[in-house]
């Protein structure tokens, strides 16, 4: 089973070597966790309609955790 983690996170500005989120994060403001892709998208909805997000000061991300490759799953119906 898939679970989706929905992550509202500030947006840093722009540097000259780029935004890389394995070196440097952006700070989480708040983090739900969802059993289910439409739980995460109306989560994911109402954080959009928050003004920060809306003015570009943060961002909404989902995040599907748990996933299980396509290729192991045929592999082992095989």
């Amino acid at each position: 089973m898939t679970r989706f983690l929905v992550v509202l996170t500030d947006v840093r500005p722009y540097e000259m070597d780029g935004r890389n989120e394995r070196l440097a994060p952006e700070r989480r403001r708040q983090v739900v966790g969802a059993s289910s892709r439409e739980a995460a998208e109306r989560i994911a909805g109402a954080f959009m309609a928050l003004g920060m997000v809306r003015a570009g000061r943060q961002r909404v991300k989902v995040l599907a955790i748990g996933r299980r490759h396509a290729y192991g799953e045929r592999e082992l119906a095989g």
